[in-house]
């Protein structure tokens, strides 16, 4: 459990401000992360990573000198907004361009990927490196699938210490890719994680047993088996591993033996003592081996191993000096520190820009009444899923990492103060969806906060800052919604995700306007329509996202996405009824 909390909402935050202020020689903070405060050269190439907070080290331990330039940071468990993403990097360039290197999870995909694309268009060449080094979690002929594990500490330290060199944007992409190409990993979980503020852990485990395959947002592993002796855990994850060696992957190899948060070090001391041995058995050569924490989930109990088997480059870059709050290595005077460890020159700075007031366009007197309905909408689903924040992240953590029902508190939060704001301020109904859709976004984070940002924002554009909200242009709005969301997540129907509630609901909701029902009631039967759809996905297997790879636990229960997107609209339809 996570003891030492002030306000639960608020962990990542308060943990974040302690981290920098702690390492105030090292990083600085940046809306949306940090950034490193030593010196950086003009034309240096910024390698920045990020995702969920609770994985300390990871990622903000590894910013700082031959390492990477700025780290953006989610709340926990929640990849971070595609809004925090351009910030940090766009304070971050120095005019060599960008390299993103994250975890290969769906919401970090689709809020880094949309983050790049916004860079490129404001002229900053910008690239994308996954890390894929999760043996457990797709098969070796789909290593795209794969998600990322402790991996991402070797592609960091390689790629940084490249562009710390002055290697240009093509070269260190290259060496990025290339040393997760070359890199495998492994973990298991003894016991699961605790959410800030929450009474029980994400998942549990029979006693003596131990999750096989385990990521490091708190999803249990894809198979439970006896806790064995660490000779006999040493074993397992080394045969796995050299398993998958990678074609003529050499001799040469750095390892890290990692511990989650709770497993001490003079477990993996024990552990380390079995594991060592039997890869020099096997022929390979241990290239600076780490054994310590460099990838954790709040207090979860577990470790993973990772072998990056190394070329002469590689080596060479996972040598060289570096010196970050959590990683360092090695002489890094030359890169803004000193021998001392003294910050040289600081990095780059950007003083945060005072809000501009918003100019919301014309509206109407009935647009601005339906802004105002709106509004309302959102604070009635907001009531209802916060009733239900519990239970929506016990159904998630059966194949996620539990966090759906606080992700969506916190986005709907966000989305009902922009829409009370826009509201009160004179915007019409489209404006006012608009500005809760992207406060959703940025604010919620995760999967589901750039789904909901996507659907709302195309709802938003169904309907007129001009005109009054109408039946038609609801179900409008519901039909583009659902189309955004396929485009952008690449959900269908039976993929076991908040799309099949959508598809059902937009088809109702359009199928009786066009029959003359009335908005509250077309909504109604849109609602049940919804409801009997995510009750059906119980009996689904997960086909895409974080649930995949644990497709069998999630059989028998119902989809958190499709779920909450009910309860979102059971509440509207209250309100709509109350408004009739």
């Amino acid at each position: 459990m996570t003891h030492i909390v002030a306000t639960p909402g608020l962990f990542s935050a308060d943990a974040a401000a302690g981290f920098v202020d702690a390492y105030a020689d090292l990083v600085r903070a940046v809306q949306g992360g940090v950034i490193r405060a030593t010196a950086t050269p003009a034309g240096k190439v910024a390698v920045v990573t990020g995702g969920g907070s609770g994985h300390y080290p990871l990622f903000a331990g590894y910013v700082g000198a031959g390492l990477a330039d700025a780290a953006v940071m989610g709340d926990v468990f929640a990849s971070p907004s595609s809004r925090a993403v351009i910030d940090v990097a766009t304070v971050a360039s120095r005019g060599g361009g960008v390299l993103l290197t994250f975890g290969n999870y769906a919401g970090d995909v689709l809020n880094f990927s949309a983050a790049a694309d916004a860079l490129r268009t404001l002229g900053i060449d910008t690239r994308i490196v996954l890390v894929t080094d999760d043996v457990a979690s797709a098969p070796p002929n789909e290593p795209y699938r794969r998600r990322g594990v402790a991996g991402g500490v070797v592609v960091f330290k390689v790629a940084g210490a490249a562009a710390e060199a002055g290697a240009n944007l093509e070269v260190v992409t290259g060496i990025a890719a290339r040393a997760n190409e070359r890199t495998r990993s492994l973990g298991l979980a003894f016991a699961g994680c605790t959410l800030p503020g929450a009474s029980a852990p994400l998942f549990t485990l029979p006693p003596g047993m131990m999750g096989v395959g385990m990521g490091i947002h708190g999803e249990p592993g894809v198979s439970d088996a006896p806790i064995v002796p660490a000779e006999d855990l040493a074993r397992l994850l080394v045969d796995r591993l050299l398993a998958e060696a990678p074609a003529n992957g050499g001799l040469r190899v750095a390892v890290i033996l990692n511990g989650l948060g709770a497993t001490k070090h003079e477990e993996l001391f024990v552990l380390w003592r079995f594991v060592a041995p039997m890869l020099c058995a096997a022929g390979l050569t241990l290239v600076a081996p780490q054994v310590g924490e460099f990838v954790t989930s709040l207090d979860m109990a577990g470790c993973s191993l990772t072998i990056t088997w190394l070329d002469e480059e590689l080596e060479r870059l996972w040598l060289a000096p570096a010196h970050a709050p959590a990683f360092r290595r090695g002489d890094a005077v030359g890169a803004g520190v000193s021998a001392e460890g003294r910050v040289e020159a600081p990095g780059p700075t950007a003083a945060p820009a005072p809000a501009a007031p918003v100019a919301w366009p014309p509206s109407t007197s009935g647009s601005r009444d339906g802004a105002a309905l709106i509004a309302r909408c959102l604070a009635a689903a907001l009531t209802d899923v916060r009733e239900a924040e519990e239970a929506l992240g016990r159904l998630d953590a059966e194949a996620g990492d539990g966090d759906h029902g606080r992700g969506m508190v916190r986005g709907l939060g966000a989305a009902v103060a922009a829409a009370d704001a826009a509201a009160g301020a004179g915007a019409g109904a489209r404006s006012a969806l608009a500005a809760a859709a992207d406060a959703w976004a940025d604010r919620g984070g995760g999967t589901s906060g750039a789904l909901w940002g996507v659907a709302l924002n195309a709802w938003a554009a169904a309907y007129s800052d001009a005109a009054i909200v109408t039946a038609a242009a609801t179900a409008s709005g519901a039909r583009a919604a659902v189309d955004a969301v396929r485009r952008t997540g690449g959900a269908v129907l039976g993929d076991k995700t908040m799309v099949d509630a959508m598809v059902p609901f937009a088809d109702a909701l359009e199928a009786a306007i066009l029959a003359g029902a009335e908005l509250p009631d077309a909504w109604g039967r849109a609602v049940s329509a919804a409801s009997v759809a995510a009750e059906a996905t119980a009996g689904l297997l997960p086909r895409i996202g974080r649930a995949r790879p644990l497709a069998e636990r999630s059989l028998g229960h119902r989809d958190a996405g499709a779920v909450s997107f009910v309860i979102c609209a059971g509440a509207v339809g209250r309100v709509l009824e109350a408004a009739r």
